[in-house]
């Protein structure tokens, strides 16, 4: 197993295989490589199957137990059932990301492809702000959530980004994952301003954990990034909360591949590219070695001066009653 620096084992690998996509998300940090109406043949950008197996293999060998593909929007590409297949292969743990749209008629070949579960995108549950929001349509989205669940790609966790026009979205998005008798889980994700301007969108994120806990029959803390998971009425709640918060990186597991074939050690960083195409086995190997040896937390470490949060104090939000 590859150990970086500061002790942090490297057991997840996260890959996107597309910058593309065919919504347009107000907050996206990613303008992408042109919009997208169908799944069609990759990019000559992107990464191959075969490219995409060969690097599962290799971080196989160093420990890594879970993978999971991101983009852009994974199913504009048409290969992803083969990509999953060949990913299984190596690595059973295989889950994905998307924004839903185009779940419903794959989630079958999906499944039996090996894919264990999906993370769907969903900023609100009302049609209008997700429009709004997403610049997408609300209903396809809902179809591929009952779909992923219909062929057991369960629990199906939701992704909602916190920030200023999604907030006051949050207990609607409870109640809608309180309704679906545990086969729906939500991800509350801070909105990054350091990835995206404008930086005035940001919520207290420490404020909504306060409301939540506030609520919560029990309070969780997970390995991964010492996530907080709030329990209650049915309803599992993960905070996902990265800015400003050097807990967050000193235990964060994850490295990252790009869409063009490159390993990085950080979301937030571009300064950290290991080029890894055309490399022989032992390359690749070297490559894994060089992105683990230099990673640092992004916060703590790589960014040493950051405005302190103070999760203990912090003032429950106050959301309109209903």
């Amino acid at each position: 197993m590859l150990v970086d620096a500061f002790g942090r084992e490297v057991t997840d690998l996260r890959i996107s295989v597309t910058k593309r996509c065919n919504f347009g998300c107000v907050y996206c940090h990613d303008e992408g490589l042109g919009p997208i109406l169908r799944p069609r043949s990759p990019h000559e950008d992107e990464i191959t199957p075969e490219e995409i197996e060969r690097t599962v293999r290799v971080a196989r060998e160093f420990g890594i137990r879970s993978i999971k593909f991101t983009g852009g929007e994974p199913l504009v590409r048409a290969d992803m059932e083969d990509i999953v297949a060949r990913t299984v292969n190596q690595i059973p743990d295989v889950s994905m990301t998307t924004n839903g749209s185009m779940l419903a008629r794959r989630a079958d070949a999906l499944r039996s492809a090996g894919l264990k579960r999906v993370n769907v995108s969903i900023d609100a549950v009302d049609p209008k702000a997700f429009h709004d929001i997403r610049k997408g349509d609300l209903h396809p989205v809902l179809e591929g959530v009952r779909a992923a669940i219909r062929v057991g790609l369960v629990p199906v966790k939701l992704n909602m980004v916190v920030f200023k026009q999604t907030v006051e979205h949050i207990p609607a998005m409870l109640d809608f994952v309180g309704d679906s008798h545990g086969q729906l889980k939500l991800q509350l994700i801070q909105f990054m301003p350091e990835l995206v301007d404008p930086h005035d969108w940001a919520v207290d994120i420490d404020a909504v954990k306060a409301w939540l806990a506030r609520r919560a029959e029990k309070v969780l803390v997970r390995e991964m990034h010492h996530r907080h998971i709030y329990l209650y009425n049915g309803t599992e709640v993960e905070v996902v909360d990265p800015v400003y918060n050097e807990e967050f990186c000193l235990n964060c597991h994850r490295i990252r591949l790009t869409h063009d074939g490159k390993l990085k050690g950080c979301l937030n960083r571009s300064d950290d590219l290991i080029p890894t195409r055309g490399l022989d086995d032992e390359g690749l190997r070297a490559a894994f070695r060089k992105c683990v040896a230099e990673r640092v937390p992004y916060y703590g470490a790589y960014i040493t001066q950051f405005p302190s949060r103070h999760a203990e104090t912090a003032v429950p939000i106050e959301f309109p009653a209903t």
